[in-house]
């Protein structure tokens, strides 16, 4: 057994792989050593702030990949128009913030074999707004947004936007994860709307779009986590464990939805923000990702698409 064949045993073995034929098995095998000299060249890279390693998705195709990025082929919504919380500096601001320590963030979720990310950030900011301002830390049903929003622009598993998911929200309660339990990861179906009238709890009272620019994105995430919009189709991404990426190789591109839920300063990378993925506690950091701060599109392009919604008490 030479390195190649052992690594990628280990990695079979350490994320309970199961392959149906040689077949297949060859193809996986061949997805991990590409994705495993990726790994090797981002490790190596001069000035690096990111640390990267293999995780779950690492013998994935790239079909199997682009599954998860509910925002890839969604039309880009027009915000220009919109008010938006603007900020012209930073004096008053903490020089850090995390809801998660804070206990207004729920336990890292996963969506599975589903392009269903965008219910997720639309959750995520509607559940910790109602525990900021509310008090108690409702766990919302992303299935009944991917199932039930169709008429307000979402697709499912095939992608929607946090915004639309808001929309809906203001007329149709959401209801509890236990009550509405998600089911399309398993096998990337949208299904129909099994949403009972009167099982909701947590209605969107409104939603306000955040400038692009650091400063009004700290601002807003001092008061709330805020959902935001982030290319996530590079293996910069695919393959974070750990540090704060910086990198342009990130792209700016959006096809995936995630929240902001707090911010720092790291003492080689500078400034971040701390993200909340969708893809289980096994991705990332425990599920969790830092992204540099900077200017324009921003780093992973996270300034494009900055919101939060307002919650009836």
């Amino acid at each position: 057994m030479n390195q190649n064949d052992y690594k990628f045993m280990r990695f079979i073995v350490e994320h309970n792989k199961e392959y149906n034929t040689i077949e297949e098995f060859n193809m996986r095998k061949s997805n991990f050593l590409f994705m495993d000299a990726e790994i090797a060249k981002l490790n190596t890279m001069v000035n690096a702030t990111s640390v990267h390693g293999h995780n779950y998705l690492s013998d994935f195709t790239r079909a199997e990949y682009q599954n998860l990025l509910g925002l890839k082929n969604m039309p880009k919504p027009d915000r220009t128009n919109r008010p938006k919380l603007e900020a012209a500096n930073v004096v008053g601001l903490p020089t850090s913030v995390n809801w998660v320590t804070a206990g207004k963030v729920n336990a890292i979720k996963n969506q599975a074999n589903c392009g269903s990310c965008w219910s997720f950030s639309a959750n995520a900011a509607l559940e910790s707004a109602h525990a900021i301002f509310h008090s108690t830390l409702p766990n919302l049903s992303e299935q009944q947004l991917v199932s039930c929003s169709g008429s307000f622009g979402n697709q499912g598993c095939n992608g929607g936007w946090y915004y639309y998911a808001w929309d809906y929200a203001v007329g149709t309660p959401i209801t509890s994860e236990t009550t509405y339990p998600y089911t399309s990861g398993v096998n990337n179906v949208t299904g129909s709307c099994k949403y009972v009238a009167g099982s909701g709890t947590l209605y969107a009272q409104s939603q306000t779009d955040v400038a692009g620019n650091t400063t009004a994105i700290m601002t807003a995430i001092v008061q709330q986590p805020v959902s935001v919009a982030i290319q996530a189709d590079t293996t910069t991404f695919q393959s974070y464990t750990s540090g704060v990426i910086t990198s342009a190789a990130c792209g700016t591109n959006i096809d995936h939805a995630v929240a902001a839920v707090g911010y720092g300063t790291d003492a080689t990378a500078g400034g971040y923000y701390l993200v909340r993925n969708s893809w289980g506690t096994s991705w990332g950091d425990k599920g969790y990702v830092k992204i540099g701060q900077a200017s324009g599109a921003g780093i992973c392009g996270i300034n494009q698409y900055v919101a939060y919604p307002t919650v009836k008490p």
